[in-house]
This record gives C-alpha cells, structure tokens and sequence, in this order.
C-alpha cells in the first residue's frame, strides 16, 4: 500500500469512528459533557468558558498524560529521529523558532509551525484547511503524512512503531489506564485520540493582559495600554482579524448556539505574477480549493504568546513583530528581488481590511508592547505540559 494510501486509510477510519463530527462549523455543546466528572485541568480561569469536547473522545488525565509522552517521544516517528515537540517547544509556546521546520527525513514542510496555544477553541487547524475542524483529524496530517514527511509513520513501519510501545513497562501502564476497558489498546486511532487530548488541554489564560482584563490595572504598562487602544481601534484595524479569547478571528466554546465564523484572508504578503500568485507550497486555501479567489488566504493565527513564536507569517518571512507591523503599515510587502519579487500591495485577492496607515515610531513600540503583554509566563514553565522524560 503507497503512503499516501496509507495515511488516507487512517483518515477515513477516524472519520468514519466519529461520525464526522466537527466537520460543521455549527457548535451546540452547552455542557461539560466531555469531563463529565469535572475533574479535569483545563488551566482555564473562572469566567472562560471552556473548549467543545467531542463526543466520541471524553477527555481524562489518564489519556491526558499518555498524549503528554507521545508528544516528547521521538519513538513515535517512523526512523525514530523526532517527535512532535521537535516542532513545537514548550519555552516557545509550542512553536519552534525557525522560518521552515524539516521533518524525520530532513524533508523542509512550506510553512512555520503554528504555536499550540488554545487550539482547542480554533474551529479549522492548520494554516489553511476547511476539512481539519478537530484535532482528531489534524494530527494525522503530520503523524503520516508524506507531503511533506513530517514524523513518517507509514505501512512499512507502523507495526514497529506501535511495537515500540508494547514493549515498554511505562506504556503499558499508560495505555492501560488511559484505556482501561481494551484489551489491546495499541492502535493509532488510541495514540491520536490520546495526543488530542493532550494539545486540548495546552491553554493559556494568564498574561499580564489577561490580569489587566481581570482588574489589576497595573498589570499592564502605560506603553501597553496605549498599544491596546491602537490594537482595538479603526485605524489599525488589527482586531478585526484577531480578536475574542483567542487573538484569532474565530472560537468556539461550549456556550455557543451559533455558527462559528470560519473566514481566511489574503494579507498582501505576496504578488509574484502581478496576478496574485503566492509561492509554490504556500499558497493557502487555493492548495485546497483550486479556486484562484483562494490563492494566498490564510487563517489568522492566535497572538497570544505572540512575542515568543517568531519568526512571522506562513512561511516564517517576518523575523520580528517591529518588521510585521511594517508589513501592514505599507498595505502589503513588497519583495524587490528573486524568485518571489513582486508587489504584494496589489495584490488581487489581498483583504480588504488590509490597507495602509501611517504610524509613528513611538507607536509601534507601544503596539509591541502590547503584543509582548499577552505572554504568559506561567504557560511556558507549567510542569504539567512539561516533557515527562527530563524529570527521571
């Protein structure tokens, strides 16, 4: 069985499990049915309310602990060279600091690793994929894939992946407690739902923003306030594409009756024919769609912990906040020289939100400022998303 057949295979498994749930952007869940007992640590402050859970994947902290080591173990790639936290790094949000990351094979991927910051609330994954509405179905992309290889889990290898895990007293233990009513509990559908469950609980609600909102009105410096009431005002338009508990344009939580808003937009990164194009490999929704409306739209990502998941965009070409800021400022980037020269100003598709404003030097460092005050430093130490093999 070819690779691709292999990882579209698991795909259609996991979909047919669910039932296809999430695949609608339409949210209902108005109780905590999915901890039922209550127990579980979201790491969410009273007054947030808490993420949807699927119905088919109730979250616990026995499979809450058992995705926590699949996550730092290199085991669970095919050549046993990297792991998911090879990509996304507690110290950097889960993000991982280099424009491009390359995979167990050293093959480059075409976009930045997305910071795993309250995932749990986005209603798509990824950069740019309607279809990927849980995490359920979004960690498969990098488990399998092969286009890019991320971690290369194929139909060569599997059966010596999950044999890694059988075989090992830790796991055993993991996987029983994690699924108690299996009586082998070794399969990827298990490892997946474990990992989903892991990443759904990587939340982060305690930034000196987040105090300031709360009622400590020094928690923030004059710098940053200023920077907020630039951030949420008409001439910057920022929160238009990033706003709500998120700093996303989109969420979803269990009080919801109403459909989620799933939009993605073309920033004027790009403009390499005069016509629109963006880059081979990042060209957004149109690598989905084909619909040339679609070339270069992206989902606005969260910038909650922003100040520690540079470099910037979908490809990692901003390597700061100061130089993203100039990007909006301008209208759109324009690349003088190479293979990507072009006016991205112009370009045909780029949002209409994205238009050119003047701004002072002073007033983009208090931006900044305001961006770097929606780091929680509590987030990036927390032992529980820690990697449970450095405490041995």
């Amino acid at each position: 069985m070819p690779r691709l057949a292999f990882f579209v295979l698991l795909l259609t498994l996991i979909a047919a499990q669910t039932g296809c749930q999430g695949m609608s952007s339409e949210t209902t869940i108005s109780d905590p049915s999915g901890d039922a007992d209550g127990s579980f640590d979201w790491n969410v402050p009273k007054g947030t309310p808490l993420p949807v859970v699927p119905d088919d994947n109730p979250v616990t902290e026995e499979k809450f602990q058992l995705g926590r080591h699949l996550f730092y173990d290199v085991r669970l790639s095919g050549n046993g060279t990297k792991s998911c936290s090879s990509c996304h790094l507690q110290h950097l949000a889960f993000s991982d600091g280099v424009a491009r990351p390359s995979g167990s094979t050293g093959q480059m991927h075409p976009r930045n690793s997305q910071a795993l910051v309250n995932v749990t609330y986005f209603p798509t994954l990824n950069w740019a994929n309607t279809a990927t509405t849980r995490l359920e179905l979004q960690i498969p992309v990098p488990l399998t894939g092969d286009d890019p290889i991320e971690l290369g889990v194929n139909e060569t290898n599997s059966e010596e992946v999950l044999d890694r895990f059988r075989q090992d007293e830790r796991y055993q233990q993991l996987f029983a407690d994690a699924y108690p009513d299996e009586e082998d509990p070794y399969d990827f559908h298990n490892i997946i739902y474990a990992l989903a469950t892991f990443v759904r609980g990587l939340n982060s609600f305690n930034s000196d923003y987040d105090r300031y909102q709360q009622g400590d009105s020094n928690a923030l410096t004059e710098s940053a306030k200023r920077g907020m009431n630039l951030f949420n005002g008409e001439r910057l338009e920022c929160f238009h594409c990033h706003e709500g508990i998120t700093f996303s344009n989109a969420y979803r939580d269990r009080t919801q009756q109403r459909p989620v808003p799933i939009e993605f937009f073309n920033n004027g990164l790009y403009n390499l024919d005069a016509n629109g194009s963006y880059p081979e490999g990042g060209e957004g929704l149109f690598d989905i769609t084909q619909k040339w409306s679609d070339m270069g739209k992206f989902r606005p990502p969260s910038l909650r912990n922003v100040e520690l998941t540079a470099p910037y965009m979908h490809d990692g070409s901003k390597a700061t906040l100061e130089e993203v800021v100039a990007h909006y400022a301008a209208g759109g980037t324009v690349t003088e020289f190479g293979p990507n020269a072009g006016d991205g100003r112009s370009n045909p598709n780029k949002a209409s939100e994205i238009v050119s404003f003047d701004i002072t030097e002073a007033e983009v460092n208090d931006l900044v400022n305001f961006l770097k005050s929606l780091t929680d430093h509590d987030f990036i130490n927390n032992p529980r998303f820690s990697n449970p093999f450095l405490e041995e």
